[in-house]
């Protein structure tokens, strides 16, 4: 994750995030005692979801945007995997870029998942990352790290909503069709990383979307403001969808 260019430190920004992850099957053989193959952790955990200490973070996504005088604007979009550089890179290459820009964190269902995946796998694979407590990060409750699934619901699990639906009840594209979170690892397990750094990516946008209709709704954008904002999102979008075609569809419908 690269820094927007000519970005100046303590800016005003905001970091859309979401993590892709898998069953980390050395931590499994651990607590287990003894080495054991793909198919014994697969065997072991069964249907049950893992612990969080056991996902192994594949892909980081994340959005980058700035406020501007108009607005929000996008400085930068990426999702870097372990088909790029191993797991311990990843993270640290992630929480120095929060430390350096101390942004607003926002993320669907964070909280829960991908905040406490992110400290865990920083420790398991001793990673400093003293810029996750630069801010109130892990205190649920604060305004430093949105988690949109917690907030939208009053911080009520009766009342949540998956992204996707979210997202297609707002009137927004909504998540791709070809892969869905239940996939990921297989798909990794296939070599299939990129299509998951893609799927990620539009995770990151759909997250970012809903947080800028939550912003309008609270006063934290006006109207003229929020329009601004979703027009410089679909400009963005529809300068990378040459390169990045898994992107095209997101740059219509709000």
């Amino acid at each position: 994750m690269t820094a927007p260019s000519g970005a100046a430190i303590g800016g005003p920004y905001v970091l859309v995030w979401d993590l892709e992850t898998v069953p980390d099957i050395a931590a499994v053989s651990r607590i287990n005692g003894r080495d054991m193959s793909e198919a014994e952790v697969e065997e072991y955990l069964g249907d049950k979801f893992p612990a969080l200490p056991l996902h192994k973070i594949v892909c980081i996504g994340a959005l980058i945007a700035q406020r501007g005088p108009q607005g929000w604007v996008v400085q930068s979009l990426g999702a870097p995997h372990i088909g790029q550089r191993p797991e311990p890179e990843l993270i640290a290459a992630f929480v120095e870029r929060i430390a350096s820009l101390r942004p607003k964190l926002v993320s669907f269902n964070g909280h829960s998942f991908d905040l406490p995946v992110l400290r865990y796998r920083a420790m398991i694979n001793s990673v400093a990352a003293p810029g996750l407590e630069a801010r109130g990060y892990f205190k649920r409750y604060s305004d430093e790290a949105v988690d949109l699934c917690d907030v939208l619901a009053s911080f009520d699990g009766r009342a949540k909503m998956s992204l996707d639906k979210m997202c297609r009840v707002l009137g927004l594209p909504g998540k791709p069709d070809n892969i869905e979170g239940s996939q990921v690892a297989s798909f990794v397990k296939d070599g299939r990383i990129q299509e998951v750094a893609d799927y990620c990516e539009t995770d990151v946008v759909n997250t970012y979307r809903v947080w800028l209709r939550y912003e309008l709704f609270r006063g934290g954008l006006t109207s003229a403001e929020f329009e601004a904002s979703e027009a410089a999102l679909r400009d963005f979008v529809q300068a990378k969808a040459a390169e990045r075609p898994h992107l095209a569809y997101l740059a219509g419908g709000h």
